[in-house]
C-alpha cells in the first residue's frame, strides 16, 4: 500500500514539474536551437550555453515587448498565440505520454490530450501575460 502512495505521489510530482516545463516550451525550442547553431560552428560549450540563455530570454522579452506597447488586441494575441502554441503541442504530448497506456480508444485518447494541450496552452498565455503586466507596472 505504501508503495502505492509513492507511486501515486511521485507521478503527482513528475506531472506538475512536467507542466510547469511544458509552460516554457518556446523560450526553450528557442534556447535549443541557438545552442546547437553556436555549437555547430566550434565554439565553445560555454559559450553555447550562454547563447542559449541570451536567446530563450530574448524570445520571452519580445513577447512582453509586444504585450506592453501593443495597443492593438489582435496584435497581442497573436503574440501570446506565438508563445503558447508550442506549449499546447508539449502539453499534448505530456498527457499523451502519461495516459497512452490507460486509455484504449483512440478517439477517447485525443481528446483527453486535446483538453490537456488546451489547458497548458491557456496557463501559458495567462502566466505570461500576468509576467508582461508584472515587468511593465514594476
Amino acid at each position: 500500500m505504501t508503495l502505492i502512495l509513492l507511486a501515486i505521489s511521485l507521478l503527482t510530482a513528475l506531472c506538475f514539474l512536467a507542466f510547469r516545463f511544458a509552460i516554457y516550451a518556446l523560450p526553450f525550442m528557442v534556447g535549443l536551437t541557438a545552442f546547437r547553431f553556436v555549437h555547430a560552428t566550434d565554439a565553445s560549450f560555454l559559450l553555447s550555453a550562454l547563447a542559449a540563455i541570451g536567446a530563450g530570454l530574448l524570445s520571452v522579452g519580445i513577447v512582453i515587448f509586444v504585450l506592453g506597447f501593443a495597443k492593438n488586441p489582435a496584435l497581442r494575441l497573436l503574440a501570446l498565440a506565438v508563445f503558447a502554441v508550442p506549449a499546447m503541442v508539449a502539453g499534448y504530448a505530456l498527457v499523451h505520454g502519461v495516459t497512452h497506456d490507460a486509455i484504449h480508444s483512440a478517439l477517447t485518447l485525443n481528446l483527453v490530450c486535446g483538453a490537456g494541450g488546451l489547458v497548458v496552452g491557456l496557463a501559458a498565455m495567462a502566466n505570461l501575460n500576468t509576467l508582461g503586466e508584472r515587468v511593465l507596472t514594476a
